[in-house]
């Protein structure tokens, strides 16, 4: 076998890449488990600019081959902040600078900018022993400070966990679909006082004085990504001081990405006033971005969390992940769900360091998790979806 890192997606054929990003299906119809993790998304963020020279993510994919063919591969970036994770680590850059060492430039296994848990280590399970071991070497050979898999699945997890990585877990607000049939069948499992609240939410939000459209596929226009820039614009300097993403992103999106993107708008005769855009996995739903030009009531809620939810029923999906953040998502349906990172530091001192602070940390996680369970909006007896 082969092992190689790659400056850019483009140096993978996308059909090998994408095959991969399938899971082992046998089915090229079949869509991704998540699209973030797909050729043409990697591909976009690196072709538009929104990672590369001058982001502080630079591409160091890791991919393995034998014989010419593709077995294996990693989404990999070297990163000289922890700008744009969402899993930080500002408390391990911190410590690691104040003991005199240089951590940047680190390792980082991740889709930029999407808080969305997926496949990591793409390829066959027995090969991901393999793309863990190469990326520990990389990291220590090269003498830098860490490498970090954060957003994988909890399968993962443990594939890190026996080859040395220390697990972090945090936790999520998810929607999981139990048999609801619909939205109405969704609000019959609710508490009374949460199913009133939800529907005068929705009362509210639906009061602005236009009309709400789900755009997907072909519907979609270059005149809708206008107007989405707009939204995003204001959101992401209000965020992050300037919007990750640039305008070119939203362009390759609309090219390539059309059948794996959901986009909600508000408008007003016609006119788009607030949105939030979704990419479509093969089970799961999952909420980007929002913004607005206009202020309303309870339309951030409609249009990011039961617009979703909506759509993702009438659709056959059985998760709704609406991001990082959010509490407040908790009275809205969407449950705390543990999400999963794996953590590698070349200094085995501060290894043995941080591994004291995670089993703390997890342990805060798990308590706070199993609090917020006693206030699901689910009627008592019925916990809601059975994984939390």
């Amino acid at each position: 076998m082969e092992i190689a890192v790659i400056d850019a997606i483009a140096e993978v054929e996308a059909q090998a890449w994408d095959a991969l990003a399938l899971d082992g299906a046998s089915d090229q119809a079949l869509r991704p488990i998540d699209p973030f993790t797909t050729h043409r998304f990697l591909h976009a963020l690196e072709a538009s600019g929104s990672v590369g020279t001058g982001t502080g993510w630079e591409a160091k994919h890791l991919i393995v081959r034998q014989d010419g063919n593709l077995l294996a591969a990693m989404p990999l970036y070297a990163k000289s902040h922890s700008q744009g994770e969402y899993i930080f680590d500002h408390a391990f850059a911190e410590a690691w600078q104040r003991a005199g060492g240089d951590y940047y430039p680190k390792l980082q296994s991740a889709v930029p900018f999407t808080p969305a848990t997926g496949p990591r280590l793409l390829g066959p399970p027995e090969l991901r022993p393999i793309l863990l071991r190469a990326l520990r070497e990389i990291t220590d050979g090269n003498q830098l400070s860490s490498a970090h898999i954060t957003f994988c699945t909890e399968d993962e997890a443990a594939a890190g966990r026996a080859e040395g990585y220390l697990h972090r877990t945090t936790q999520q607000f998810h929607w999981q679909d139990d048999g609801f049939g619909d939205f109405d069948g969704f609000l019959a499992a609710l508490s009374s006082r949460k199913r009133k609240g939800i529907r005068r939410e929705r009362a509210q939000a639906q009061a602005f004085g236009g009309q709400i459209r789900a755009l997907t596929g072909d519907a979609l226009q270059p005149e809708h990504w206008d107007a989405f820039w707009q939204f995003y614009q204001d959101t992401g300097s209000r965020k992050w001081g300037r919007p990750y993403l640039t305008r070119a992103f939203f362009d390759l999106v609309q090219e390539y990405m059309r059948d794996d993107t959901l986009l909600i708008l508000a408008e007003i005769d016609g006119v788009p006033i607030a949105g939030a855009l979704n990419f479509i996995g093969r089970e799961t739903l999952f909420g980007r971005y929002w913004g607005c030009v206009q202020d309303h009531p309870c339309l951030h809620f409609e249009l990011c969390y039961y617009q979703a939810i909506d759509w993702a029923l009438a659709n056959g999906l059985s998760r709704v992940e609406a991001g990082a953040q959010g509490e407040h998502k908790l009275a809205r349906g969407y449950l705390p769900t543990p999400v999963h990172s794996l953590h590698w530091f070349s200094d085995p001192r501060f290894t043995r360091a941080v591994e004291d602070y995670l089993q703390r940390e997890s342990q805060a996680v798990g308590d706070e998790m199993e609090f917020l369970g006693r206030f699901t909006p689910f009627r008592r007896g019925d916990t809601g979806p059975k994984n939390v």
